[in-house]
């Protein structure tokens, strides 16, 4: 099964951008819809942008919507999450995670999951 380590992650200021990156090994990676989440303090898991096989569609939490973009590089096994204008509600644990059934924004949809970067907004 594909194994996902996701990198990128740090203490930024309100209204930083921050690129968080996630590579994908032991699998064909190009099989996989790809999701993340992110987990706040005191919080669940909650969907953030998910990204179909090929990359021709996408899906964002409402919250993010138009501050973050999701994309991937099939060549190079990695999904990429930019970030824009972050602010403090932003800060949490954001995972990478991988499915061969869907882009859906249900966490149980997702099978593989990486082991988490923190990201952390300081106001």
């Amino acid at each position: 099964q594909v194994q996902l380590v996701e990198s990128g992650g740090g203490l930024v200021q309100i209204g930083d951008p921050l690129r968080l990156s996630c590579v994908a090994s032991r699998g064909p990676f190009d099989v996989y819809h790809m999701a993340w989440f992110r987990q706040a303090p005191g919080k669940g898991r909650e969907f953030v942008a998910s990204i179909s096989t090929t990359g021709e569609s996408s899906g964002y939490a409402n919250s993010v919507k138009g501050r973050f973009t999701i994309s991937r590089d099939n060549h190079k096994n990695a999904v990429y999450l930019q970030m824009r204008s972050l602010k403090p509600e932003d800060t949490a644990i954001y995972y990478c995670a991988a499915s061969l059934w869907s882009d859906s924004d249900y966490e149980s949809t997702y099978s593989n999951w990486g082991q988490g970067t923190q990201v952390t907004v300081r106001s």
